[in-house]
């Protein structure tokens, strides 16, 4: 695993933590360097830090705060500056609604609609490199973009990798009727409208990085995937990308309705002392965070189907061509629930048993045939398999399959045996390997792993970071010198990725995961 330089981290350990306070990430004050690049945004000039392969613009504003009037409203367009403005440290994360999606250490505000920009040492303007805009998971509750650094996989692949961050939890899926009458668009999609202004942000801005606006790859995992999905789908999207990456995330999966959104968004409301209909939107906006973080589970989250910004479910804009046409590459881990399950460690040969026959019912001696403890190595790793194969691996084939008789597809399997797992999430004594965000270590200088990558896993990260790239600079991700990958098709190639140059195409993954058991009718 790569790491940002000491220069980034004690720039980013200076950030002061804020929660609903109006300060801001502002201009930092060390001397620059000679070789530092200077571009002009939008907003005014921006001083980056040079690195020996890669140049960096961090903290770039791509909206303005969504503080006091703004919280709960479609993001404003940033305040412009004059000068220079030094972009050598990285936002806060936003205000995070769950506990571990971030480091202890990690800054946290409210104030945090900021995105990085990477792109190779020695770029000129009219380069025009592909341009790919990372969306991170979290369950739309936590994480950051900011653990995302992009410098080496822009570096090895020329091109431009952008990491942002967007509004989460109430801050960025809350629906209520109050704020659906003062929000074109209707409430509950805040952090798409984010989504959306830093794509915004990217077609006004890219190319003076030397950056191709007219060929932007989107691509996100777990949440960040979904975010990818309903892109897709929204009409005020088009032509602000050009090919989709999605990551442990299904495009079929179920979107709330806008109105049963709203619905629980009066009793959330109530629940945080915002009782007056006529002053819901006042008390909302003036309402301390950690009384928001505090009464999480008393609303509908995740993206909201219903109103003018996103119109129709994924299914729905598909089955009636009105979806964004794009170039597809998908795929998920081995063992997803390794990660996603943990709370199940510890479970026992009966309490194995006595779990599948309460989950599965009817079915549940066929799955105690298909999964018998003996080809697992303990009654945890037996479960999560059967949670990873029903929940996940089966419903995201199942997706590429009904992408694929639209547009090219690509489907890929991560399939490390040696992965490291997140930071905090280790089970002792269990195998975590190919847990779901097992790849983001292969993909990004990612700081939330739990170890650094083996030499081995820094080749695959090699052929991985090149793969996406290809992807992302032609619709194809086929480079020289790695192992051939087909278009998923009617054979359903998926190319299996693993270490020690093992990677291959296997057409066998619906197999391996008992997929006509769980997908049948």
């Amino acid at each position: 695993m790569r790491f940002p330089s000491k220069r980034h981290l004690a720039a980013a350990a200076a950030v002061v933590s804020v929660l609903s306070t109006g300060l801001t990430v502002g201009l930092t004050t060390h001397s620059p360097s000679p070789g530092d690049p200077v571009v002009r945004t939008t907003g005014g000039l921006v001083r980056g830090v040079s690195e020996p392969s890669y140049d960096a613009f961090l903290g770039l504003p791509y909206a303005a705060p969504p503080l006091r009037e703004l919280r709960f409203a479609p993001p404003a367009a940033p305040a412009s500056w004059k000068g220079v403005r030094t972009a050598d440290r990285q936002s806060p994360a936003c205000i995070q609604f769950e506990p571990t999606g971030i480091r202890e250490e990690q800054t946290v505000s409210e104030d945090c609609l900021y995105l990085d920009v990477y792109r190779p040492s020695h770029v000129a303007k009219s380069q025009k490199l592909p341009v790919m805009v990372w969306f991170h998971g979290g369950g739309s509750t936590q994480g950051t973009g900011v653990i995302y650094g992009g410098g080496t996989p822009a570096a090895k692949t020329n091109s431009i990798v952008i990491s942002i961050n967007y509004r989460l939890g109430a801050l960025g899926f809350l629906a209520h009727p109050a704020l659906s009458a003062v929000t074109p668009g209707g409430s509950g999609n805040y952090a798409r409208m984010d989504q959306l202004a830093s794509l915004q942000w990217v077609h006004d801005n890219i190319a003076n990085f030397g950056g191709d606006a007219g060929n932007v790859t989107i691509y996100g995992q777990s949440a960040g995937g979904g975010s990818v999905c309903d892109l897709m789908v929204m009409p005020s999207a088009k032509g602000l990308f050009d090919k989709a990456i999605v990551e442990s995330s299904v495009c079929g999966a179920s979107r709330t309705t806008l109105a049963a959104g709203e619905q629980s968004g009066v009793k959330f409301a109530q629940s945080v002392g915002c009782t007056d209909p006529a002053t819901v939107v006042a008390c909302l906006r003036k309402a301390w965070p950690g009384t928001l973080v505090s009464n999480q589970a008393n609303y509908l989250g995740g993206a909201k189907v219903g109103g003018a910004l996103l119109p129709k479910t994924f299914q729905q804009a598909f089955a009636d061509g009105s979806w964004n046409k794009v170039p597809v590459l998908t795929g998920s881990t081995r063992s997803e629930n390794r990660l996603t399950s943990t709370a199940l460690a510890g479970i026992t040969e009966q309490g194995y048993y006595d779990l599948v026959r309460s989950t599965y019912g009817a079915k549940a001696d066929a799955v105690l045939k298909l999964y018998p403890l003996s080809k697992f190595k303990s009654p945890w790793d037996a479960i999560t398999q059967v949670q990873t194969d029903s929940q996940r691996a089966c419903p995201n084939d199942q997706s590429a399959q009904v992408l694929a008789t639209k547009t090219p597809t690509y489907r890929y399997e991560f399939n490390d045996p040696t992965s490291p797992t997140l930071y905090g999430f280790r089970v002792p004594g269990e195998d975590m390997s190919n847990g779901h965000s097992a790849e983001l270590a292969y993909l990004f200088d990612f700081t939330l792993g739990e170890r650094p990558l083996t030499a081995q896993q820094e080749k695959l990260s090699d052929q991985m970071m090149r793969y996406w790239a290809a992807f992302a600079r032609s619709g194809d991700p086929n480079v020289r010198n790695a192992p051939a990958w087909p278009l998923y098709g009617a054979n359903h190639n998926v190319m299996q990725l693993r270490t020690a140059g093992a990677s291959k195409v296997i057409n066998t993954y619906e197999a391996d995961h008992n997929c006509a058991f769980w997908l049948e009718g």
